[in-house]
């Protein structure tokens, strides 16, 4: 009979306590190089800001007389 150097319990405690593997990186990509750049020199962009309708539409009907009252 063959004597086992290792027991089972200590191999299975040994494989969860593996160090994590090291990330893949990732392909370089000119269109972030030239963004990353490009805030370096001029600086992040400006928040977004919600525009207001410059225009609107005009009411398709005109105002009825209860309407010009009420407004009055």
């Amino acid at each position: 009979m063959v004597q086992q150097l290792f027991p089972l319990e200590s191999r299975c405690s040994s494989a969860t306590s593996r160090m994590p593997r090291k990330k893949k990186p990732k392909p370089f990509r000119a269109v972030i190089a030239v963004k990353e750049l490009a805030r370096e020199r001029v600086g992040a962009p400006p928040a977004e800001k919600i525009v207001v309708e410059k225009k609107k539409k005009p009411e398709k009907h005109k105002p009825t007389l209860g309407k010009l009252l009420e407004d009055v």
